[in-house]
């Protein structure tokens, strides 16, 4: 089945950056739209970016001008790179296609705080 590997979270202070990774198996990447999501405790899991198969982004607004996602079709992978980061960016990151499917990774773990 389609496996997403997510990793590269940790502990930031606040202004400080990381570069999360997925890596995907067991699916045609290339074709897909893929989105990087997050869950805060408490919350519901939400879209943070989208990358479509042509390289055209979309941001949730409170991530935008600090992140950007990436992809690259021969490793099937794709990128999260968060710059400024906030204690409110404090989450679980997930990886999955665009709209999601049913197939969830482990997660990456991010906190901000000082």
């Amino acid at each position: 089945q389609v496996q997403f590997v997510e990793s590269g979270g940790g502990l930031v202070q606040p202004g400080g950056s990381l570069r999360l990774s997925c890596a995907a198996s067991r699916i045609i990447f290339k074709i897909y739209t893929m989105a990087w999501y997050r869950q805060a405790p408490g919350k519901q899991r939400e879209l943070v970016a989208d990358i479509t198969s042509g390289g055209s982004t979309n941001y949730v607004d409170s991530v935008k001008d600090r992140f950007t996602i990436s992809r690259d079709n021969a490793k099937n992978t794709v990128y999260l790179q968060m710059n400024s980061l906030k204690p409110e960016d404090t989450a679980t990151y997930y990886c999955n296609t665009y709209p999601r499917s049913n197939y969830w990774g482990q997660g990456t773990q991010v906190t901000v705080s000082s």
